[in-house]
């Protein structure tokens, strides 16, 4: 409406074109100033500041350089710590922390919880008798609680016969968006009568509904884990273009070109959505006020043996630099789409990341068997979960007086490649107490950069707190955004309640945002 009053008063009053162009451009500016309709939210899961920085200067005619152009670049952000996707996805979508939102890690453990009533295709041991009389359980919240994780549908969503169980409410099993503490971005747009959709790589993802469950209208989670098949619909998928991958033995994952075939089927989702239609393309929808997906192309791409990284300064491989350029490909694709569909100047777009992936420098990599943890810790040891750092958890809180001594020996310290130990008053000054917070780690091991905790071929791990896990790419681009770059330090946390302000919704309706005081992301008017 702004605009076509604006135009009509430029044709009235004869104006030269340039004089209503510019005018068009205040207009855009003042529909940002005035709230946007849509918030579409990317994770580059493992793309670090360094990364967009690079991208953009290598590519100048690329679509994250125009985003990029026209956008706030957050060069200082950093995502959560321990640097996992839980953890740093539930930043972005809550506003809080691992102490507040209750994400460690997607696989973890719960002193209170019961053990699920079936055994997990991966090991968790259950008993249908287990719950109440035992207390204490490994919780997985990854691909091992699909109904059938090779499928792409994951066997058609969770077996609550492999969820954790809560005796404080009759056994009943405990999904993952029972799990979150706080509430997310989604349902507080859902409160205020919005449409909202999100695309991830698990059914577990199915959190972001928040603890209600109904946070999320459209939610697409095709299992990253499964067996690669192929994609009719998808160029170059159809056959899959490696199919020497293609074996029961093999994920998505283990593929530069493989991944890049499964991440479209999320770009498909988001153009979908965008033409005012569900994921699959099959029904009528209202275009979403949050939406948004994750890419996974750059993580494997940092991963994947003969990959990564040829220097310290962050420049790709051939591998990976095919997965920035897929990632760019498709963002080109989602803008246009947006520019065709009349929506460019209604929407802001959010590209972040998740994690990192560390380390850059190939030349520092040192892998470290997956039982050492266990091994160093001894009879006190419960559980851990380590990549490229290490949560631990002990049978009780109060055995750590006996295992800090000797996990701070220089031979433990050297056979855990540990930099720093969080444990006792260390971790409880940072996170929440281990005696009061059945979730919470009782040691927390920032390794030394480099370190991962394998025995496989893997070269780059996430996780863990240094530098490459954590400092990772942030943009914000819209109609109306003015282009700067800040370097004061940001975080995930405040992505949530930046988009509740883009809508023009009250970012302290989320409960992490009362709880920690997260301030929204600064020179977003």
């Amino acid at each position: 409406m702004l605009f076509r009053n604006t135009l009509l008063a430029c044709v009235l009053a004869g104006s030269v074109a340039s004089t209503c162009l510019a005018a068009q451009d205040a207009d855009d500016a003042s529909l940002a100033r005035h709230h946007a309709k849509h918030v579409l939210l990317i994770s580059v899961d493992g793309m670090h500041a360094i990364d967009l920085t690079n991208y953009v200067s290598t590519h100048p005619d690329s679509t994250l350089a125009e985003l990029t152009h026209h956008g706030i670049v957050y060069d200082n952000n950093a995502t959560s710590t321990p640097s996992d996707s839980f953890p740093g996805l539930a930043a972005l979508l809550t506003g809080g922390s691992p102490s507040t939102t209750g994400f460690w890690y997607d696989v973890t453990y719960n002193r209170r919880l019961s053990p699920p009533s079936q055994t997990t295709p991966y090991g968790i041991v259950g008993s249908p008798t287990a719950c109440p009389s035992v207390q204490g359980t490994q919780i997985g919240f990854d691909e091992e609680i699909d109904r059938d994780y090779t499928k792409l549908n994951g066997g058609g969503g969770i077996n609550p016969r492999w969820l954790p169980r809560d005796p404080a409410r009759g056994c009943a099993p405990v999904y993952p968006h029972e799990y979150l503490r706080v509430n997310t971005v989604f349902e507080v747009a859902k409160a205020a009568g919005l449409y909202t959709a999100w695309s991830d790589k698990h059914p577990s993802y199915e959190w972001v509904n928040g603890p209600s469950g109904k946070g999320v209208d459209d939610f697409y989670s095709p299992e990253i884990n499964s067996i690669p098949v192929a994609l009719p619909g998808i160029p170059g998928c159809d056959p899959l273009p490696d199919p020497a991958n293609a074996t029961p033995s093999n994920a998505w994952t283990d593929s530069i070109q493989n991944i890049q075939c499964y991440d479209t089927l999320k770009v498909n989702a988001i153009l979908h959505e965008i033409d005012g239609k569900t994921h699959d393309g099959r029904g009528s929808a209202p275009v979403p006020a949050i939406f948004g997906m994750n890419f996974q192309a750059v993580s494997v791409g940092q991963k994947l043996k003969g990959n990564g990284y040829y220097d310290v300064t962050g420049t790709p491989s051939v591998g990976l630099a095919s997965e920035f350029d897929f990632v760019d490909q498709s963002l080109g694709r989602i803008v246009s789409e947006l520019k065709q569909r009349g929506l460019w100047g209604s929407t802001v777009i959010i590209i972040g990341a998740k994690h990192g992936q560390s380390p850059i420098d190939a030349q520092k990599v040192t892998k470290i068997p997956g039982s050492t943890p266990q091994n160093v810790i001894g009879p006190a040891y419960a559980f851990d979960i380590s990549d490229d750092g290490s949560l631990i958890w002990l049978k009780d809180p109060s055995l750590i007086a006996d295992v800090l001594p000797n996990l701070a020996t220089p031979s433990a310290q050297e056979q855990l490649g540990i930099q720093e130990i969080f444990a006792g008053t260390s971790l409880r000054t940072r996170w929440n107490n281990p005696e009061s917070d059945e979730r919470t780690p009782d040691i927390i091991l920032k390794a030394n950069t480099g370190v991962i905790f394998t025995g496989g071929s893997k070269i780059a791990e996430h996780g863990g707190l240094n530098e490459d896990d954590y400092h990772v790419a942030l943009l914000i681009s819209g109609a109306g955004v003015k282009h700067r770059v800040v370097k004061s330090p940001t975080s995930n946390q405040q992505v949530a309640p930046t988009i509740l302000q883009i809508l023009g919704l009250d970012p302290n309706k989320l409960q992490a945002v009362q709880k920690e005081g997260t301030p929204v992301l600064p020179f977003l008017q």
